[in-house]
């Protein structure tokens, strides 16, 4: 035990092989979750609600995610032979990850309600905070606030937990977005955690980042493809939660080595993208009269999809976006706090909403008037979402999900407004083709 404690008392061994670790357990771990996830069946099925897959995939990424973080967590723990309060902290924050994972992954299979999910989360935050006083207590002159009291950085720590949790989970809905950003997130956590010595958040950070890499050899393969879930997107949005709140603490202390004198700015721009499409959709939501946690393809990954970009593509530019933000928080660090505050949510807004400034030529699949969606309670009319034509058209993936559209597609003279439109669409297709040849 004495060479391990030796070994890893050099934290750049301890990042790297608390890296490579989760991602060799989690790389051996993945394969036989699917195969059990395959068997009893327990997979998305994209003909219920907003999925943008077409095929039935296993969704309890999350508990791939969780099995290795936890398990490397406390053997790297032991191996460090770390003091009892350590220790007590690390298991404090397992068995609050452990709780969100098993709500994602019963919410991954029957849908559970709102109130549930954050009644969990509210658990879950207050077990990190009361063990090991993980708050946010200094706002380092941020919209003119410093130090908080002790009830008042409780509370708004909850707050921040419900928020950033729930801001990530929104964010799952593409291919590879979710793990990307979470690896840059971690990794800037980690990094500063590095630099200022602070053995339990390197090991944090860096076994995190190995689980999800791991993750995204499934997330990412065309054969055994593995989505991340509410049992990963809870768990993951925790633990950065976590990290964050724990690099404001760290940041404060006087024994701190390497101090960032806007440290909330740059936590707020390493979480930027969740928080700001968010909030983005929670407006439309709104003025839609709607529940801010109804499902639609008002995110910013689904207009990318729409101009024509690709899973891997959008992440990519969502992630490199993330990034320029960050570099930007950097550059303008010896700005009055407030005005940084300005700089940068003014640029990550504009950087994140261009997408939806970029004009595209529509097709509509049918009129309005010829698209009648029955509920049990009225009768809604609404145009079919269209095609764009810069697009592969794969009908298959473009089309709706919505049950009540699809019943009505049933009817015949609806079938045959459907075939005719679908041969015009490919004949448009095939013209465009040829046209770039």
């Amino acid at each position: 035990m004495t060479y391990f404690q030796d070994l890893f008392s050099n934290l750049y061994v301890l990042g790297l092989f608390s890296l490579l670790g989760a991602l060799f357990l989690s790389l051996k771990i993945y394969p036989a979750i699917i195969n059990i996830v395959h068997i009893k069946n327990l997979m998305d099925d994209p003909s219920k609600g907003h999925s943008i897959h077409k095929n039935k995939t296993p969704t309890l990424g999350g508990v791939g995610l969780f099995i290795a973080f936890a398990l490397l967590l406390i053997l790297f723990g032991l191996f460090m032979q770390l003091e009892q309060e350590h220790l007590s902290k690390i298991l404090g924050l397992v068995a609050a990850t452990m709780i969100l994972m098993f709500l994602g992954a019963k919410d991954d299979l029957v849908d559970l309600a709102p109130k549930k999910k954050f009644i969990a989360q509210l658990i879950s935050a207050s077990i990190v905070i009361f063990l090991t006083d993980a708050r946010i207590t200094n706002f380092y002159g941020l919209l003119g606030i410093h130090e908080l009291s002790y009830i008042a950085s409780i509370v708004f720590t909850l707050f921040v937990f419900l928020l950033v949790v729930n801001s990530y989970n929104l964010i799952d809905g593409i291919d590879g977005l979710a793990g990307s950003i979470a690896i840059i997130c971690s990794l800037s956590f980690g990094i500063y955690f590095l630099l200022n010595k602070s053995h339990i958040m390197v090991l944090i950070s860096f076994v995190l980042i190995g689980a999800i890499i791991g993750f995204l050899r499934y997330n990412l393969s065309h054969e055994k493809k593995m989505f991340m879930g509410d049992s990963g997107s809870l768990f993951i949005g925790f633990l950065l939660t976590y990290q964050g709140i724990i690099f404001l603490t760290e940041n404060s202390l006087e024994t701190t080595q390497y101090y960032i004198s806007n440290a909330p700015i740059m936590l707020l721009v390493v979480l930027s993208f969740p928080l700001l499409d968010t909030l983005r959709v929670f407006i439309i939501r709104a003025k839609k009269g709607l529940s801010p946690f109804t499902a639609d393809r008002n995110h910013i990954h689904h207009r990318l999809l729409d101009l024509g970009f690709k899973h891997g593509r959008a992440s990519l530019l969502i992630s490199i976006i993330n990034i320029l933000i960050m570099t930007l928080s950097f550059l303008v660090r010896d700005y009055n706090i407030n005005i940084q505050l300005l700089i940068c949510v003014g640029m990550g807004s504009l950087l994140y909403l261009s997408p939806f400034l970029i004009s595209y030529k529509k097709e509509t699949l049918f009129k309005e008037e010829d698209v009648l969606m029955v509920t049990n309670k009225t009768k809604i009319t609404q145009e079919i979402p269209f095609v764009p034509v810069q697009r592969e058209y794969n009908i298959a993936t473009d089309l709706p999900n919505h049950e009540e559209v699809r019943e009505e597609v049933e009817n015949k003279r609806m079938k045959k407004i459907f075939a005719k439109r679908l041969a015009e669409l490919k004949k448009m297709a095939s013209k465009q083709k040829r046209q770039q040849f």
